[in-house]
């Protein structure tokens, strides 16, 4: 039996996320919280749902709807700045952003 170097646990944590291609899905929730977290709606945000860089709320207040419209490019500057910042989110291979727009229903 050969002894390997030892690997750090981040480096592990990303190897086991490629090798059982977990990470859309995880993407996929990473963008969800980042919602969340950057439009501050999580409490009317009815249902989520995400496409081709295309992220789909549905809100259950039309007021924050309507606000929310006029501030949709900022919106997605934010969420694509934190999902740089975030260390599980696995950035597309060309570097371009991963949300590119966002549709309030």
């Amino acid at each position: 039996m050969s002894r390997k170097e030892a690997v750090g646990m981040e480096e592990l944590i990303s190897q086991y996320i490629r090798s059982m291609k977990l990470s859309s899905g995880l993407n996929r929730q990473r963008v969800f919280a980042a919602w969340n977290e950057v439009s501050g709606a999580s409490a009317y945000t009815v249902s989520q749902f995400f496409r081709n860089g295309v992220l789909y709320c549905s809100l259950s207040s039309s007021m924050l709807r309507n606000r929310l419209y006029f501030m949709k490019d900022d919106l997605v500057k934010l969420i694509n700045e934190r999902l740089s910042q975030d260390e599980l989110f696995t950035p597309a291979p060309d570097g371009r952003n991963y949300v590119k727009d966002i549709v309030l229903k």
